[in-house]
């Protein structure tokens, strides 16, 4: 992540290092009966945990997919809970060495939860260790060097293995096909968001009226993690204001000085569009040209700006590259061209990829 990054209110991606830590979690859900949106996944999980707990048997790997801040951490959370078994994460970039994921699994108790973020970043060797454990239940290592090198079969207490990834293409076919749970979680509706938020204002102990928590809902892209910062930003402004409730007009306010416009876009959205309406004639322009253009790197692009744009229309992936889509075009406040102009016609001679969708 670049500190660019890190400096948006509207960033999905949670700060590992800021003192929102603790404010952030406070406002997760503890059950899944909590737990606001993604109505077909819970169901579908709550069957899953009411028949493993019945059979007293540990839940089957799951996978959970998505754009980041949508709760795939809260669900790993919440299934554990609800599991009653005990909770274990870490990063996958952090597990470097098969000694590091074989310290991990031998700690397990039995049926308990173990959560890797960001599984695609797994090193392909640990990845190699964890099939047999994640089928068999049994992990191979290879003690010593040269001739006196020998494999041992160590038996691990039966677990189930939670992944979160927001590129599920980045990961191995023989790992995803493990996972007898895959689940893709979608961007939220208005009306979830703005229960969210209420919620969350309750936990915050702090008046927020309907027409104010829509307010909020309407400019958090979709998102619960943002949600939750533009509420906590929303109360910082009030509380210096001195308002004892806060209303749309006071969450428009405050949202307007951290430049988030009415569709949640702020100012490192809109000048992604601009580039590419500005410097591209409004696509097509692969990635890379992009990354390049906006001194950003390609993951922050792909993972974290576009997809609520591609997600509203606001931008269009094609094979040829991003093109800024009609919407876009209107809430730059510019008139979209014309059917048939060059930039719209990816088939035609005059369409420059600028680069292509690398």
């Amino acid at each position: 992540m670049t500190a660019t990054e890190t400096l948006r209110a509207v960033s999905p991606a949670f700060d590992k290092e800021g003192a929102g830590d603790a404010a952030e979690t406070s406002l997760r859900p503890l059950t899944l009966a909590e737990f606001v949106g993604q109505g077909q996944i819970r169901a579908n999980l709550r069957v899953f945990i009411d028949a493993a707990k019945a059979r007293g048997e540990a839940l089957d790997h799951v996978l959970f997919n998505g754009p980041p801040g949508l709760g795939k951490t809260t669900l790993a959370q919440i299934v554990a809970r609800e599991l009653g078994v005990g909770f274990r994460t870490c990063l996958g970039p952090m597990i470097a060495r098969a000694g590091d994921l074989a310290a991990i699994l031998t700690n397990l108790q039995p049926r308990d939860v173990l959560f890797i973020d960001e599984i695609h970043r797994l090193n392909p060797a640990v990845e190699e260790i964890l099939y047999p454990a994640m089928e068999d239940f049994q992990l191979d290592l290879i003690i010593g060097e040269g001739p006196a090198a020998r494999s041992v079969r160590i038996d691990l207490p039966p677990f189930t293995l939670i992944g979160a990834t927001t590129r599920s293409g980045l990961i191995s076919t023989p790992l995803r096909e493990r996972f007898g749970i895959p689940m893709r979680l979608s961007f939220y509706e208005p009306a979830e968001l703005e229960q969210i938020v209420t919620r969350g204002a309750r936990i915050l102990a702090f008046d927020l009226t309907p027409d104010g928590a829509a307010e909020i809902a309407r400019r958090s892209r979709g998102t619960p993690r943002v949600a939750g910062r533009l509420l906590r930003r929303v109360r910082d402004f009030a509380h210096a204001a001195k308002l004892k409730k806060v209303d749309a007009k006071a969450a428009d306010a405050a949202l307007n000085r951290l430049e988030v416009d009415g569709r949640g876009l702020d100012a490192m959205d809109r000048r992604y569009l601009r580039c590419i309406v500005d410097s591209y004639g409004g696509g097509p322009v692969g990635v890379e040209a992009l990354a390049a253009a906006l001194a950003e790197q390609r993951d922050v692009i792909e993972d974290v700006i576009e997809p609520y744009l591609i997600q509203q229309g606001l931008v269009l992936r094609t094979p040829r590259g991003r093109l800024v889509g009609e919407p876009g075009y209107r809430h730059l406040g510019l008139e979209p061209p014309k059917p048939g102009a060059p930039q719209l016609d990816l088939l035609g001679p005059n369409a420059e990829s600028a680069g292509g969708d690398e």
